[in-house]
């Protein structure tokens, strides 16, 4: 269980860190990943770097809950992200579905100890 919590946080984290930098030089790259700069970017920035920071935060202080919180709300944004965008052919989208396939057998993993937490 502990080494999938730090899989999924190092993932979160080394996904995350050249994205943020790219987005906040405005890269072509990114405008070809996500679209030209707009409010709505800016938004979607702010959330990668919130979930960067807790990564980075329960890398020290693993409380499994607090990880199944976090990989929940990912898991459930990265899996309407086809219905969202529209198509499945994005590499964002694609990229969205790995990763949330791999941070489902995370929780999976975690569950028990979540629910062992909620129940004491």
């Amino acid at each position: 269980m502990k080494s999938l919590i730090y899989i999924s946080l190092a993932v979160n984290i080394v996904v995350l860190a050249p994205i943020l930098v790219l987005m906040m030089m405005n890269s072509p790259a990114v405008d070809s990943a996500w679209g030209s700069f707009t409010e709505s970017r800016g938004i979607l920035m702010s959330i990668y770097f919130a979930i960067f920071a807790i990564s980075v935060f329960l890398l020290f202080f693993p409380v499994p809950a607090f990880v199944f919180a976090l990989l929940l709300v990912q898991v459930i944004y990265k899996v309407t992200t086809p219905l969202t965008v529209g198509t499945i052919g994005n590499p964002v989208v694609i990229s969205n579905l790995l990763i949330a396939t791999f941070f489902i057998i995370t929780l999976i993993s975690i569950y028990p100890a979540v629910k062992e937490q909620i129940v004491n």
